[in-house]
């Protein structure tokens, strides 16, 4: 089962995000984790992942959190302010299983 963290400022709307990507998972039959953390608490949760994705809005965080990445040898990303908005839970869904190592 691979794993997906989404990072955000607060963890509302991202929440929104998540139960719309499982949704859209079981419907493809993938077996994944999906959960979302505020991004101060996200970084000590990178290793249980295999993919992060930042929302647009601590997208600033960024380099930082690449490298916090790199160490784990996760793949990490922002989602796209149009997917975030939108609340896209297949193409952000998409995107993460693109970014899979």
């Amino acid at each position: 089962m691979k794993r997906i963290l989404l990072c955000c400022a607060a963890g509302m709307s991202t929440s929104l995000l998540v139960n719309k990507m499982k949704s859209e998972a079981a419907k493809k039959g993938i077996e994944v984790y999906i959960w979302a953390e505020p991004l101060e608490k996200a970084q000590e949760e990178f290793a249980k992942a295999d993919v992060v994705l930042l929302g647009p809005q601590v997208k600033y965080a960024f380099p930082e959190a690449k490298k916090i990445a790199d160490e784990n040898n996760i793949s990490i990303d922002v989602i796209t302010i149009v997917d975030y908005g939108m609340m896209n839970g297949a193409k952000v869904l998409e995107q993460a299983l693109s970014l899979l190592k």
